[in-house]
């Protein structure tokens, strides 16, 4: 027995409520290196009087990784309070318990000793990661908003390019505004998104607007409040929610807080709202660049025109959480997007929390995180954080091409098993964004390759999101080149009716993409199966990220293919994918 490889962690991601009454329980062993493992567990007041230590509940092993098995089961007690232990059997039969007193054999074992166990010592419902059950069912839609569609040209800035006159550089803009959006709600609702992502729309002087000048207007080149508050309506009446994105991690250079800074120094009754390391505040531009040297004070990367934020300050506290709370109260928006949200004390947020979900108990805290985020989805911050680990594998399978299909598999299980099962179903998965390249230019303009991967990133658990321009085939390198203006007057339609069918099929399936267990097969390097049960129904879906086509047994009712071929048996060709609804025996 590997008993290095045993690990277990009480109230965390191996130990968590799932409901009020339910407890899910994980162990992590060595691969293959266990045959079973049992559960015991009960009241610890009961332990003598019931002799709840005799009873033995088998576990589930529920995912693996290349190194490790991983085991569950949900349980519950009759009084809110669990002591629990694991009988583990190996290969040869032989057992070992483990316990909080670590990994106990024969001659060591004393199962009526109730300090041995690990604890839940009570099931305290305020203390149970909650998510909005809605997040499950979206298909968000991700708009830049300067880039999507200009709907009032006489809110355009002074300089405003023709719509679609050049490739984007950093400075330009296009006219994009809220309006625009209005316009367009009748597109997305053909499309089939139920929820609407939007960068900054705040007073900014950059077509970005992730430098700040002011959270409680509308930036005049978007519209105003008005407009605003008629395109959250709109949405809401297309069933459609609204998620904003705030950045609380800086303010830009031309908020009335830092100008004060700059004109006073520090007699400036904002000196304290920044991380100021010296008087004057200042720095050396650097040529041709937006960072500065030199820099006086601390800011988002080493960009001087965005002045860090002290969020430990209480007026900077304040201010913040009024404002998260105002366009909740105000304007009934469903979701914040928080950008650089790992640079911001937890403090902060667990205040965040708080506030937001007094106003609106469903709302969706959404961080925009790229490592692993485990403090920051215990329930008291965010409910999830955009999955760009989850990206990241999909994109070394199919762009790459550097790992095979069990590393992509090992890669995505043992992520999925650093956070509870409530944070996984709410997950923001996503293959492309204004902050990375477009995955049509990935693909080499590649269709097949594009649909494929994006089949199969809407099927795992978490809610998709699909930026927008993708479904119609828009391009793009690195930022700027990522933003550029939505095409309306040419568009691939081909494509689009592909995006169609795709996000029916995710809205159609979503709670059994969420609430089933992966079953996974690889058939070889780069081929792989997986079904998905729930509630009787089963899904099953091939894909083949081979330059072979696959020969595959149709076992039901066709949902969803690319490069599916039917001569006298199925095929599914390179870079190809079929899902199936499993027939009933």
């Amino acid at each position: 027995m590997n008993q290095a490889a045993v690990y277990h962690r009480p109230e965390s991601e191996y130990a968590f409520l799932y409901t009020p009454e339910t407890m899910r329980i994980r162990l992590r062993t060595a691969r293959n290196d266990i045959k079973k493992v049992e559960l015991i567990s009960g009241d610890p007041y009961l332990l003598t009087k019931e002799k709840w230590y005799l009873n033995r509940q088998p576990m589930k092993k529920i995912t693996a990784t290349l190194d490790h098995d991983y085991w569950q089961i949900e349980v519950s007690a009759d009084y809110r309070r669990l002591a629990y232990g694991f009988y583990l059997t190996d290969q040869e039969g032989r057992e070992a318990f483990y316990c909080d007193q670590g990994l106990l054999e024969d001659q060591q074992m004393d199962v009526t000793q109730d300090n041995i166990y690990f604890r839940m010592p009570y099931f305290h419902e305020i203390d149970r990661f909650k998510v909005p059950d809605w997040v499950h069912k979206t298909v968000w839609y991700q708009i830049f908003p300067e880039r999507f569609s200009n709907g009032d040209s006489t809110n355009d800035p002074e300089d405003c390019l023709p719509w679609e006159s050049k490739l984007p550089d950093r400075e330009d803009f296009f006219g994009g505004d809220l309006q625009g959006i209005i316009d367009r709600l009748d597109y997305l609702e053909e499309l089939g998104i139920n929820g609407l992502y939007l960068c900054p729309i705040f007073s900014a002087p950059s077509n970005h607007k992730y430098d700040t000048v002011d959270y409680y207007e509308v930036d005049p080149h978007f519209g105003d409040k008005r407009v605003f508050k008629e395109l959250v309506q709109k949405a809401h009446e297309r069933g459609i929610k609204v998620m904003l994105d705030a950045v609380f991690n800086h303010l830009g250079k031309d908020s009335r807080q830092w100008r004060d800074v700059l004109k006073n120094g520090q007699d400036s009754k904002y000196a304290d709202w920044f991380h100021i390391h010296s008087f004057p505040a200042t720095y050396q531009p650097i040529p041709d660049s937006e960072f500065g040297d030199a820099i006086t004070y601390e800011t988002f990367s080493f960009v001087p025109t965005m002045p860090k934020l002290n969020t430990a300050n209480r007026e900077v506290q304040e201010y913040l959480l009024d404002v998260a709370a105002y366009w909740i109260r105000e304007f009934d928006i469903d979701g914040w997007r928080l950008d650089v949200a790992n640079e911001v004390d937890h403090h902060f947020w667990k205040k965040f929390h708080e506030t937001v979900l007094e106003e609106k108990s469903e709302l969706y805290i959404l961080g925009e995180i790229w490592h692993s985020s485990q403090r920051w989805l215990q329930g008291d911050e965010f409910h999830a954080v955009m999955n760009y680990a989850f990206t990241e594998s999909l994109k070394d399978f199919y762009l790459d091409q550097s790992m095979d299909a069990k590393e992509m598999i090992d890669r995505m299980n043992r992520q999925q098993m650093l956070y509870c099962d409530q944070a996984n179903e709410v997950s923001f998965n996503l293959l492309d964004s204004h902050d990375t390249p477009r995955m049509m230019t990935l693909c080499n303009n590649d269709q097949q390759l594009l649909k494929s991967a994006f089949a199969f990133m809407f099927l795992q658990k978490g809610t998709p999101c699909l930026y927008y321009g993708t479904e119609v085939g828009l391009a793009g390198g690195p930022d700027p080149d990522c933003r550029r203006c939505m095409p309306w007057e040419k568009q691939d339609e081909a494509l689009k009716e592909f995006f169609k069918k795709l996000i029916a099929l995710r809205k159609r399936y979503a709670s059994l993409l969420t609430f089933s267990e992966d079953d996974w097969v690889v058939l070889e390097e780069r081929v792989m199966i997986f079904q998905r049960t729930y509630q009787g129904v089963t899904l099953r879906c091939t894909f083949n990220g081979s330059d072979e086509s696959l020969r595959v047994a149709q076992t039901g009712v066709e949902l969803l293919g690319a490069g599916v071929e039917r001569d006298q048996q199925l095929s599914v060709g390179p870079s190809g994918f079929l899902i199936e609804q499993v027939a009933e025996n």
